[in-house]
This record gives C-alpha cells, structure tokens and sequence, in this order.
C-alpha cells in the first residue's frame, strides 16, 4: 500500500501508474489532478482529481460515464472489467445472479442506457441485489440531466472508496 507522502513524491508517470485506475479507464484524471500536488490528506487528493473530470467538456464527461461498466454486463460476463469493478460487483452479489435476477438487470441496463446515454452507475458496495434492483427502479425514470449529476456523485463515492483502499496516510 501507497502512503500519502510517497504520492505527493512520485513523477507525473508513477503518479498516474498508481492513481490512475481510480477513475475508471481514465487516467487522464491522475495526470491533471498531478499538478494540484501536494496534497494535505486524501480528502484533498480526491477533491483534486474530482475537480479534474467537473472541469471536463460535457463530451469528455459522457465519454468518461460510458467508460464505466454495466452492472452485470457484457463487460463483466466477458470477464473484461478492472479488477476494481469486478471486486466491487463481487461485493454486491452481482457475480451470482439467477437467470431472472441476470435478465432483469441486463434489461433495466438496456432501458437505462437507450434514456440516457450513458450506463447506470451505482456506488455498489453496501448494496445487495435487491437494493440494486430498487435503486434501479427509483432512478430509471428520472431526467437525464439528473441522472448525469446522479451518476457524477456515485462516481465520488466509487473513487473516494478506491483511494481509501488503495493508499493510508
């Protein structure tokens, strides 16, 4: 594990090798975020890199939600998410769902994304199946503008979550 120090030490190079699967296939966020250093604690680190993609074009901010994988989906049954994501889904039962359980998310992906643009992001640790399955069912309806300012703040929550378990201060 990374400490702090040691981030606020390393080149621009190292800096995105080790902070740059913390936003999904994005590393563009560590190598902006780079530049803020150093950093005080990892409220600020993450504050720092969360900047980075409010400060994005919209295009770049759909293109880095499409970035992200579908729960459940082909990414995962292709076995091509980050080992981040797959942890993640893992905690969430995601990796074991009945044949029902798996069409109905592939389903509600589906819907979502043809609304939206973008694929449903969700912060899935706490979660379980069901709580997915309604969270799913509360946000589906909503406005995309909405959901895009849903699926940002989900995005804090994954990253702040990876930071912490990647590095201790």
């Amino acid at each position: 594990m990374t400490t702090l120090n040691e981030i606020n030490e390393l080149d621009r190079d190292a800096f995105v090798e080790v902070l740059g699967p913390i936003f999904e296939h994005s590393p563009w966020v560590a190598t902006a975020a780079w530049e803020s250093r150093p950093f005080a604690d990892l409220s600020e680190l993450h504050r720092a890199m969360f900047a980075v993609v409010e400060a994005a074009d919209r295009q770049t901010i759909l293109d880095f939600l499409n970035g992200h994988p579908a729960l459940a989906g082909k990414e995962a049954v292709a076995g091509e998410m980050t080992d981040e994501s797959v942890g993640e889904q893992a905690s969430a039962g995601l990796n074991s769902l009945s044949a029902e359980e798996f069409a109905r998310i592939t389903r509600l992906n589906a819907d979502y994304q043809a609304k939206h643009g973008f694929p449903f992001v969700l912060a899935v640790r706490g979660h379980d199946k069901d709580s997915i399955l309604a969270e799913f069912e509360r946000r589906k309806d909503n406005a995309t503008e909405a959901e895009l300012q849903e699926a940002l703040g989900q995005i804090a929550l994954i990253s702040r979550g990876r930071l912490d378990r990647a590095l201790t201060v």
